[in-house]
């Protein structure tokens, strides 16, 4: 046994990756963003269609909903990258080479 099929029988389990599934759309942000931010999406509309209406208001609310969701995004995409170097010697998909 290798040492490379060692460390792959280490850290996956035997399991291969996201075999068929890469990068970033999957099962799961599909779950995500058809399903549980119903509500988040139900409240934007709200905003601008609901009495009494505030324009202005409602696009500070958006900015924020920008602001927040694309720092935790982000913050967690450099947090994967780093993990993916330190402990897999690599960066993960979107940066480095497809599969395990």
């Amino acid at each position: 046994m290798s040492l490379m099929s060692l460390s792959q029988q280490l850290l996956y389990h035997g399991y291969n990756g996201t075999e068929g599934w890469t990068g970033f759309v999957n099962e799961g942000t599909w779950v995500i963003f058809a399903i549980i931010l119903v509500p988040v999406y139900i409240m934007l509309v709200a905003w601008f269609t609901g009495e009494p209406r505030d324009t202005k208001s409602g696009l500070l609310g958006v900015s924020y909903l920008v602001g927040l969701t694309s720092s935790m995004w982000i913050g967690m995409f450099v947090l994967t990258v780093i993990i993916g170097l330190v402990f897999y010697g690599g960066a993960p998909e979107p940066i480095g080479a497809p599969g395990p």
